[in-house]
């Protein structure tokens, strides 16, 4: 870690940390920034909700930065924290899925690396990047928001995410695997009603997933051309697809080669609205609210250290 001007950042752990291959990253990363001289608030408590208002209370007093520790769900809550504040995010990759880290060129596979990418940029001007400000109304009536930074997923990613949300066994990664043979096996077309940028279309489809970053789920690329800074969201809307069509597309979203078949097409906007009967939307993994969703990309809404 280079020799920078001493900092003040806080450092948020994930609830979960305490639990898991990853559970000493926190601590790692915590120790190594002292040893640098930074001061250093470590937050780790209980439960995420403990969690988000400790870290609101201590970016209240305008830190350097805020470090989470953690996956997207990690990102997520420091996102919607710092959004429109001055105070960067720092990213230390320790979840499953990391796409953030990975749109941001973040070392997101070994926490040696990335906890020393973090020092280096502790020492460099933090990157302003865009996030998308997405706004519905709750099943009682009442509207709300939320920030999100890398991904949005109204479709078939956002049904199994819901199914596995419900279910209490298996746990870990395999709840998701039978989500996704349960509800392939009941595949169908979804109504979409899409506005963007004031054009709209009408479409079924089998999702619709938008991206401010490269990938979704763990590294599926699923908008390969989306940039954080360019002020626009790549927009992904698959036609119905049977269940052998949709396995032989699965593949390829890997490699974001999907994006030139028939089935595929690609749009970018500014502002959209999502209309889907039925369908919960999600954002940077995170469980958002029921369709209709207005999603408003801002330029410029977050710094970041990377």
């Amino acid at each position: 870690m280079p020799t920078t001007k001493p900092k003040r950042v806080v450092v948020a752990i994930n609830p979960s940390a305490s639990f898991g291959k990853r559970r000493e990253v926190g601590p790692a990363l915590v120790q190594t920034l002292r040893a640098s001289g930074h001061e250093v608030t470590s937050l780790q408590e209980p439960d995420w909700e403990s969690l988000a208002a400790s870290a609101r209370a201590a970016v209240a007093k305008r830190p350097d930065a805020l470090v989470v520790v953690g996956g997207d769900g990690m990102v997520h809550l420091g996102v919607n924290i710092l959004a429109g504040k001055r105070v960067p995010l720092g990213i230390v990759p320790a979840g499953t899925g990391n796409d953030m880290a990975r749109s941001l060129g973040i070392p997101y596979e070994n926490a040696e690396a990335a906890i020393r990418a973090l020092g280096d940029a502790l020492s460099r001007d933090p990157r302003t990047i865009d996030a998308a400000r997405v706004r519905w109304t709750d099943p009682d009536g009442i509207p709300d928001e939320r920030w999100v930074a890398c991904a949005i997923s109204a479709g078939f990613d956002a049904i199994v995410n819901e199914r596995a949300n419900t279910m209490h066994h298996p746990k870990g990664p395999s709840r998701y695997t039978i989500s996704i043979l349960v509800e392939l096996a009941r595949l169908k077309p979804i109504p979409y009603r899409l506005t963007l940028d004031g054009r709209v279309i009408e479409t079924d489809g089998s999702l619709v997933s938008l991206g401010n970053g490269v990938s979704l789920g763990g590294g599926m690329k699923v908008t390969p051309d989306a940039l954080l800074d360019d002020g626009l969201l790549d927009v992904m809307i698959v036609q119905p697809l049977t269940r052998v069509k949709f396995l032989r597309l699965f593949p390829k979203v890997f490699s974001g080669r999907h994006t030139t078949l028939p089935v595929v097409r690609m749009e970018r906007a500014r502002r959209i609205r999502i209309e889907a009967p039925g369908i919960i939307a999600y954002g940077d993994g995170e469980r958002l609210g029921p369709t209709p969703v207005d999603i408003e990309l801002v330029p410029g809404a977050l710094r970041v250290l990377a």
